[in-house]
């Protein structure tokens, strides 16, 4: 899952992008209004952590160019500024969540979890295909029984894979998604981290459950 950062506090923001990238999301970051607003309308983020007070643009406008624009982002508000009305104003924007600084890191990841279930319309934490249990709240993943250990890389493709299950993902709809711009567009990191995976879910079980589709992407999935 892919998160933008629009934070103009660098320490917080910089706690912020570690301990998600920890937890197995890429993430971009910036400090400034206009360029989230950027990154924002020209990248498929999953959630948007935007702050209200920035430089050059407010995050009210960016909420409300990014509504306009008919983005689906889930975004979840940070910031100082606690009013009743302000709270109202943000939703009434479009804002998805609200969390008033400071915060404690397990609550913003438990919130970030939330807005992803309710990005791909998903209520249990736990996703299940076949024997294959994704639990995205506590990162683990198991077939049969069996526990899986996987990079935090490799945790954030099947977990998008899974939200998609069934259906086809491209590689550059893959992409987008679980990696961030520190990563290199034209490596084979993505072929090395689908092959890891189908080693650890598929090696020796039965069914399948990792597909390619020639010229076309990856299913997650019994195939049919």
């Amino acid at each position: 899952m892919r998160v933008l950062i629009i934070e103009d506090y660098a320490p917080l923001r910089e706690s912020l992008a570690r301990g998600l990238r920890d937890a197995g999301y890429a993430v971009d970051a910036t400090s400034d209004g206009v360029d989230g607003l950027w990154y924002a309308e020209n990248h498929p983020y999953d959630v948007v952590l935007l702050d209200l007070m920035l430089p050059r643009l407010d995050g009210f406008s960016i909420l409300r160019k990014l509504r306009e624009g008919g983005r689906e982002a889930r975004v979840l508000v940070l910031t100082a500024r606690d009013a009743v009305s302000d709270r109202v104003a943000g939703l009434d924007f479009g804002a998805d969540d609200y969390l008033v600084k400071p915060f404690a890191f397990d609550e913003l990841l438990a919130r970030v979890r939330a807005l992803v279930r309710r990005r791909y319309e998903r209520a249990d934490p736990v996703i299940r295909i076949a024997d294959l249990e994704i639990d995205t709240r506590a990162r683990r993943a198991q077939r049969g029984g069996r526990g899986l250990e996987r990079s935090a890389r490799e945790c954030a493709v099947l977990e998008y894979l899974a939200h998609r299950a069934g259906h086809i993902v491209s590689r550059a709809e893959l992409w987008d998604h679980a990696y961030d711009e520190a990563a290199e567009p034209g490596s084979n990191v993505l072929d090395v981290h689908i092959s890891h995976l189908r080693k650890k879910i598929d090696d020796g079980q039965d069914p399948k459950l990792i597909h390619t589709r020639r010229g076309q992407g990856y299913v997650l999935g019994e195939q049919r």
